[in-house]
């Protein structure tokens, strides 16, 4: 059978043979054993009522064997023999050409140069997953290849629930992930309901069939960087020679080398996985990889004095670099965290006491142990922190839950006032104010007929709209959309693609639609094919996340989660192609509800009124909320922006006068 055919069989009537364990592909850890012996009977039932009851004697032995290997029911033996990649649209079999779009996307999410752990379906993050199991994705690429335009296909937790009747006018595809009744969202549930087959966790864009692959980030990290490279230094000084340190190249955090690289400082991120290691420096993502501390020292030592711009990726311990360095006087000019401690437990962080194999181990066998040692390495990481910020060291909160699992830790990383963090979150201290306030964040788009003189043009036309917005810029943001021209007309030599012909760039929501536009014309033009547009959920309006997105609201609502809700279902009626919502993503389960989109671009005047109805809405959902909560550079926004379109009338604060509060 051709790929085609394989798409439209969906569950083969015949099982396929099982499976050999893949040594060579970076593989989930082991998840920790948690139902009992009846609940382990419910796992086997749920997962089994995908198969014909005449394959079920076969399989039962074969997913309980799943089950106590992996403490997941993978499926494996239905893992396609196919190459996982992203096709050109026109390869998929389809009856709806936006659904086809879904598939492409689907699959890059799973292609292995893309996919952290691609057998086990997860993308990024240690557990975000595209589906739970591998008859999930071949029932759900079979919805897809035979659903028309006049059918909705909804997904519960990667489940495909099934094919619905709507209308030309609904989303193709309606996602959730993990959507629990919110007093059933404590980690030990996202365990227990995972293994049972009944939820997922999504992550942001993984479980949306949005991620782009590292590239995903690694514009805000360079943002990120480069606007903490400015807090710090004298005037016009730049990064120059200076020294920013990390951890994780796994996933989203390996596009932290990259982009300390294009914000020109000197890089050091450390990795514990040794094949997440080799994939980063092997696509060119990190430049160097050291695994000797002694030897790490006088690199970094060399590359500061001589102000080289270069990224090292040390085979270890994050830990391990804070403490060597202070005892070597080795001045670390920025520093964050970027492991995975939304998922402290299971593989997300591993503790300096222990190897990496050690920990996978105990994370599985004895996971009230393998918490005492996260705990104790957290404590000693922010001690060790807390010393080079005495030297002057600017250390930021990534949004990866590190300053909130080192305080349930117990490490000493509390404000005097005992309510919040010495350290700023990034959102708090960079991105909030200076971009989601006034409504920049991380658009983007893949080029669906896999052609990489497609993604060169749609850069060249993204360039040429911004440039042309920014002649007629407020002030108060030509640095962000300087900041966003260099970027882009830079994108093609920085070599970002992994995966899929796909870009991100910051724009506004004038720039978001004035860019989509002006691609739609191309492909009307047939001087590009079609585009699928989309953004991360790490957005203006996708995203309510205390610690991470909405930190900083400080009107007392950064708990509530309407922000998202409203996007989703917004955005569903406005013309998306597809959309999502997801419980935990980035700062873990029960942290944070997000929302994301999808939208195929075709060349049709449907698709222009579309992306102007729902581009503008996604964007400024949330520049409103931002503006309730009193934030000034979003009053700033959604003023501008009610200015300039008559139909947008926004409740807007009345402050009050300081001295009042005090009387």
């Amino acid at each position: 059978m051709n790929f085609r055919e394989l798409i439209l069989q969906g569950i083969p009537y015949e099982l396929p043979s099982k499976k050999e364990y893949d040594k060579d592909v970076n593989h989930a850890p082991k998840r920790k054993e948690i139902l009992s012996e009846i609940e382990k009977e419910l796992a086997l039932r749920n997962a089994l009522r995908y198969f014909d009851p005449r394959h079920h004697k076969v399989l039962i032995d074969e997913f309980r064997e799943e089950l106590d290997l992996y403490g997941r029911i993978y499926m494996h033996r239905l893992r396609p023999d196919y190459d996982m990649y992203a096709r050109p649209i026109e390869e998929y079999p389809h009856q709806s050409k936006q659904a086809a779009a879904i598939m492409m996307m689907i699959q890059n999410n799973l292609d292995p140069a893309v996919a952290q752990h691609p057998h086990e379906l997860i993308t990024y993050g240690g557990n975000g997953a595209v589906f739970q199991n591998w008859a999930q994705y071949l029932l759900t690429m079979q919805y897809l290849a035979t659903m028309t335009d006049e059918q909705t296909l909804h997904m519960y937790s990667g489940h495909p629930m099934g094919l619905f009747p709507s209308s030309k006018e609904a989303p193709r595809v309606v996602v959730t992930n993990g959507m629990m009744i919110p007093n059933y969202s404590k980690q030990d549930d996202w365990e227990k309901f995972n293994a049972l087959g009944v939820t997922q966790y999504g992550q942001m864009t993984a479980g949306s069939y949005m991620y782009i692959g590292p590239q995903g980030i690694v514009h805000g990290t360079t943002i990120t960087v480069l606007n903490a490279g400015r807090k710090i230094s004298k005037s016009g000084e730049g990064l120059s020679g200076k020294l920013f340190v990390s951890s994780g190249l796994g996933g989203m955090s390996g596009a932290q080398p990259k982009a300390g690289n294009i914000a020109g400082c000197v890089s050091v991120v450390a990795e514990v996985n040794p094949k997440a290691t080799h994939t980063r420096h092997s696509q060119g993502w990190v430049d160097e990889v050291i695994d000797s501390m002694d030897e790490l020292v006088q690199r970094v030592k060399q590359a500061k004095e001589n102000k080289e711009v270069v990224s090292i990726a040390y085979q270890g311990n994050v830990v391990e670099i804070w403490e060597k360095f202070y005892k070597q006087d080795l001045f670390i000019d920025l520093g964050s965290d970027q492991t995975s401690l939304h998922n402290p437990w299971a593989g997300g962080y591993y503790p300096v006491t222990l190897t990496f194999e050690e920990a996978n181990q105990m994370m599985a066998d004895e996971p009230e142990k393998f918490k005492g040692h996260v705990q104790e390495s957290l404590r000693r990481q922010a001690a060790a922190i807390n010393k080079h910020a005495g030297k002057g060291t600017y250390f930021f909160d990534y949004g990866n839950a590190f300053l909130l699992e080192a305080s349930r830790a117990g490490a000493d990383i509390m404000a005097d006032n005992g309510i919040d963090f010495k350290y700023p979150s990034y959102v708090q201290d960079i991105m909030g104010p200076m971009c989601f306030d006034y409504g920049f964040g991380p658009f983007r788009w893949v080029c669906a007929s896999g052609k990489p003189e497609d993604l060169e043009k749609t850069d060249e036309i993204a360039s040429k709209v911004l440039e042309e917005i920014m002649k007629d810029s407020p002030e108060r943001i030509q640095q962000q959309m300087a900041d966003n021209i260099k970027w882009i007309k830079a994108a093609g030599e920085n070599k970002l693609v992994v995966g899929s012909q796909a870009r991100i760039l910051y724009a506004d929501a004038e720039g978001r639609m004035k860019i989509a536009s002006a691609f739609n014309e191309a492909i009307r033009k047939g001087e590009v094919g079609e585009v699928v547009l989309g953004r991360d959920h790490h957005d203006v309006s996708g995203t309510d996340s205390p610690y991470r997105e909405t930190s900083n609201i400080y009107d007392g609502s950064k708990f509530t989660a309407d922000m998202a809700i409203h996007n989703v279902i917004g955005d569903s009626f406005r013309g998306a192609t597809w959309v999502s919502i997801h419980n935990g993503g980035g700062v873990g389960w029960g942290e944070v509800i997000n929302g994301g989109f999808g939208m195929l671009l075709d060349g049709t005047s449907d698709a222009q009124r579309k992306l102007e109805s729902m581009l503008f809405y996604d964007v400024n959902n949330g520049i409103a909320r931002r503006s309730w909560a009193r934030n000034d550079e979003a009053m700033f926004a959604i003023k501008r922006e009610m200015e300039r379109n008559s139909r947008l009338k926004v409740t807007v604060p009345n402050l009050v006068d300081e001295s009042l509060l005090k009387g």
